[in-house]
């Protein structure tokens, strides 16, 4: 697969597919400039070496038209976050965008309306393809955040740029971490998993347990888990359905000679809100009328032994319920046990939204070795998928 180092942008008009589908506030300003910023290399690159860009992204799930969706909307940071004014067109496709993208100069960035307006986009519609296609000269995708989509502008368009396409840095340095972690991480490697059910998790444990040393498992799933092994869990959110699957995943780790990390303990709540009354139970024996809602202290110097024992580490999921500050702690806990295996050598990876937002609230981002931009992309990436957006460009 090619990258932007393998071409001369030199009077090359590039096409590239960036993900500023950003937060806007109810004044219709960008509340996190993240995706933006992800951009610049890719972007900075082709113009310095002779280059110039048409950008073109979704942002929102618009019904027609609507001015709040605009990515107009974000002109105005994009241009300070790229250090160049960018122009707009209010279309993304016809005569008048094509205009527009043919007057480009070298060093000019030109930001096209949002693809979302239009139902071919999200259909993969070979026209509309086309059509964009019309807008520059090489494709570039740098949005792994879609790559996941067989969408018009990121996989449909490719097939109009025979030798012309690219990944873009960021694409590429997604791919490289992800490699780094189920290709070629260093053992022992580490999967640690939270969030809320077994049931949304399946695949990807499925296609862990082929690759990693030690999964540990947080969070609400945990408790399918200690049900399954005839614990006591109190009011504790539970799969019910699911408790033999966790048996049986336990039994496959155990054939495969992966170890299976619960927590020993935990903090539970008398009701589900931050300022209700706190008890530490052993794992096993939550009382009745008590909801599990966060990792125990003693599980947290625990999985801080085995995160600093570990060389390649991937973190998908919270703890806990760490919205709530009091029942963060075990969430937080393992973020700087992961920060810390990091300063030590290992490799650490982040993906999934709510531990990449976990390490955000707690500001860990600089203590991780890759910070994934993409949801949806990078679970389909650890379930072993093939993305169509990449598969598009090889």
């Amino acid at each position: 697969m090619q990258t932007i180092k393998n071409f001369n942008f030199n009077n090359e008009r590039a096409i590239i597919r960036v993900d500023f589908n950003v937060p806007l506030n109810d004044n219709l300003e960008v509340t996190d400039k993240t995706r933006i910023e992800a951009a610049k290399q890719t972007i900075s690159y082709i113009l310095s070496n002779g280059g110039s860009c048409v950008l073109i992204s979704h942002l929102g799930r618009p019904k027609g038209k609507d001015p709040k969706l605009s990515l107009a909307n974000i002109l105005e940071t994009a241009s300070m976050v790229l250090g160049v004014r960018v122009k707009f067109s209010s279309t993304c496709v016809g005569e008048e965008a094509e205009k527009k993208a043919k007057k480009l100069k070298a060093g000019e960035v030109l930001l096209m309306e949002n693809l979302r307006y239009h139902n071919e986009e999200l259909n993969g519609d070979e026209n509309f393809s086309r059509q964009l296609s019309k807008l520059g000269t090489i494709y570039v995708n740098d949005a792994f955040g879609t790559a996941h989509r067989a969408h018009a502008s990121t996989t449909i368009i490719a097939k109009f740029f025979k030798n012309k396409k690219c990944v873009g840095a960021l694409l590429e340095k997604e791919i490289n971490a992800i490699d780094k972690v189920l290709k070629n991480g260093v053992s022992p490697i580490l999967a640690i998993l939270g969030g809320a059910k077994v049931s949304s998790k399946i695949t990807i444990i499925e296609s862990l347990l082929e690759k990693v040393d030690h999964l540990m498992i947080g969070g609400g799933m945990v408790y399918t888990f200690t049900k399954a092994l005839g614990g006591e869990i109190g009011n504790s959110i539970c799969e019910h359905d699911y408790c033999d699957y966790a048996l049986e995943i336990l039994s496959k780790a155990k054939q495969k000679g992966v170890t299976v990390h619960l927590p020993i303990d935990v903090v539970a709540g008398k009701s589900f809100s931050n300022n209700t009354d706190k008890k530490v139970f052993d794992l096993m024996n939550i009382l009745d009328g008590w909801e599990a809602m966060d990792a125990g202290p003693k599980s947290e110097k625990k999985f801080h032994d085995l995160i600093m024992s570990c060389k390649t580490i991937l973190w998908n999921g919270p703890m806990g319920v760490f919205e709530f500050s009091n029942f963060a702690k075990g969430t937080i806990s393992v973020g700087k046990s992961i920060g810390d295996a990091t300063a030590k050598g290992a490799f650490s990876l982040v993906g999934g939204g709510d531990s990449v937002a976990a390490v955000k609230q707690f500001g860990m981002e600089n203590n991780m070795s890759y910070i994934s931009t993409g949801g949806g992309a990078m679970l389909e990436s650890l379930e072993g998928k093939k993305l169509p957006g990449i598969a598009a460009l090889s």
